[in-house]
């Protein structure tokens, strides 16, 4: 991409709609927040902290946007089972400490659904459309959409046929298709969660975002669902884990592999009762 080009991609976003994650130190290293009208991935194994950053954001929505959020309600698509409801409550609480003016139970305006299938998500999609659409006239209007997790609806329904692999690419266009054509016309954050896997054999033809540099738990890994579903996503971000110092401390660390209006970047976050927190450099030793 040309300076030109890298120029106007950043003026656009400088003027896109972000939503907070609800860590002033994560927002900064991602402009602000996550952008409205695209879809962004989040990428990490289990324990790394995905599902806790989605579960944040969807808190910090309902703020106003000059306290970082969208005043908005949000639906959160769950694809495996159980739904950490205790967990949303618990960082409700302390969303509510936080924010006192935010009014009435944050956890009203955060729909749920749990979804098990990829084919049974394309058919949900009108559902959505429905959804938005209803609440758009209300106070707080549905503008934020988490899918957590997208690799959980390909899990064990393909083969490695030629037959399941078309199917399952179509698949993937049909959804991120979906997901695209509704956070444009909505004005919407998107974020989808996705797995990895263990990297055994570096391909050169299948280098997106860098994968030769990922790793987590003294491990390389790459992404779940392969080059296809690569493509479908505006922009990922890799969150990874390592544990530290006595008593096995974990400390995580949130890293921007692609983005059109981010450069490549890495911070340092702990997740504690109260939520998801960046490390500043330096801090290290105090967490």
């Amino acid at each position: 991409m040309s300076t030109a080009a890298q120029n106007l991609v950043h003026e656009l976003h400088q003027k896109t709609e972000k939503c907070s994650v609800g860590c002033p130190v994560l927002d900064r290293y991602l402009a602000g927040g996550i952008p409205t009208k695209s879809v962004t991935e989040l990428v990490a194994e289990s324990g790394s902290g995905k599902t806790q950053i989605c579960l944040q954001l969807v808190l910090t929505a309902q703020l106003p946007p000059s306290h970082g959020g969208l005043s908005a309600s949000s639906l959160y698509i769950f694809t495996e089972y159980p739904f950490p409801i205790r967990r949303l409550k618990q960082l409700s609480r302390s969303f509510l400490s936080s924010n006192p003016g935010v009014g009435t139970d944050p956890l009203d305006r955060v729909f749920l659904r749990g979804i098990y299938s990829a084919e049974k998500f394309v058919d949900f999609l009108p559902d959505i459309e429905i959804l938005l659409t209803y609440w758009k006239s209300r106070l707080r209007p549905v503008r934020v959409i988490v899918v957590d997790s997208i690799a959980a609806l390909f899990r064990s329904e393909f083969e490695n046929s030629m037959l399941d692999l078309k199917r399952r690419s179509s698949l993937f266009f049909k959804i991120s298709g979906g997901l695209k054509t509704l956070a444009e016309r909505f004005g919407l954050v998107v974020v989808v969660t996705n797995q990895v896997v263990d990297l055994i054999e570096e391909n050169e033809g299948l280098r997106i975002g860098n994968f030769s540099n990922l790793y987590s738990s003294g491990r390389r890994v790459c992404p779940a669902l392969g080059l296809s579903w690569a493509n479908c996503v505006n922009s990922r971000m890799f969150l990874s884990r390592e544990e530290f110092g006595e008593g096995s401390r974990k400390l995580r660390t949130f890293r921007v592999v692609f983005a059109p209006h981010l450069p490549q970047c890495c911070s340092e976050f702990v997740i504690t009762g109260e939520g998801v927190f960046g490390v500043e450099m330096g801090q290290r030793n105090g967490v």
